[in-house]
């Protein structure tokens, strides 16, 4: 049986005037149905374009790349709009929050483009913000705010929920409760998260640990028992 996520051979390379530069060089990994995966690695490493590729923001230049079965890499741009909307969701070192938008009209935009959406109420609920709904972004605290970016991100229900630094913009202990969060969210609905970081601290909690460097993967191992985040130092 196939993984859920198999990146094969990966290259892509981008061109900055005379210089051609190459940002993943035959990169290699799969992640499985419901696993909580960190790809973990330091600035210029290639994280982000690997998340981007993942995501269908930008596509390879070589090798394949298959989500859920279907051949990603394959895709013309007009479908990759459509797995962007329909199978992924995306969470972001910023919130990207629609400032005149109330959180609970922020989550219902996302829930409005996709075509099995989850309640957004019910979303803000999980999240914890029950009390939250009808504020603004400018009301709510920069953890508030994020886990509203996250609710949206949740209520396209996609098949893959995708992470950029998620906690980078947020205080330790804030940052905790937003990958406490994202762990939970994990384990009880079964959804395959991917978190990019630069974070080594947080390699403990994922069952999935990719490892790059210089464009590569340096290494990837699993965790037979991943951490709690509350025991997570940094």
């Amino acid at each position: 049986m196939s993984a859920f996520v198999d990146f094969k051979d990966v290259v892509k390379r981008y061109r900055m005037g005379e210089v051609e530069i190459t940002a993943l060089d035959g990169v290699s990994f799969q992640v499985e149905q419901g696993e909580f995966a960190i790809v973990v690695g330091p600035s210029g490493a290639g994280k982000s374009t690997i998340l981007n590729i993942l995501g269908g923001m930008d596509s390879c230049d070589e090798g394949r790349v298959v989500v859920d079965g279907v051949e990603v890499s394959a895709f013309t741009q007009r479908q990759l709009t459509t797995y962007r909307r329909n199978d992924i969701g995306f969470v972001f070192q910023f919130y990207n929050l629609v400032q005149n938008l109330t959180a609970l009209e922020n989550v219902e935009l996302a829930s409005e483009i996709c075509p099995h959406p989850l309640e957004a109420a019910a979303v803000l609920r999980g999240v914890g913000l029950t009390k939250r709904m009808n504020n603004f972004p400018a009301q709510l605290s920069g953890g508030e705010q994020q886990r509203v970016a996250i609710a949206r991100a949740l209520a396209k229900n996609p098949k893959l929920l995708l992470c950029d630094e998620p906690t980078g913009a947020l205080d330790d202990r804030t940052g905790k409760t937003i990958l406490k969060l994202l762990q939970d969210t994990c384990r009880k609905s079964g959804m395959t998260v991917v978190v990019i970081t630069h974070n080594h601290a947080l390699t403990a909690m994922g069952d999935r640990v990719i490892e790059v460097r210089d464009g590569r993967v340096a290494a990837m191992k699993r965790n037979a028992r991943p951490a709690s985040v509350e025991s997570l130092e940094w």
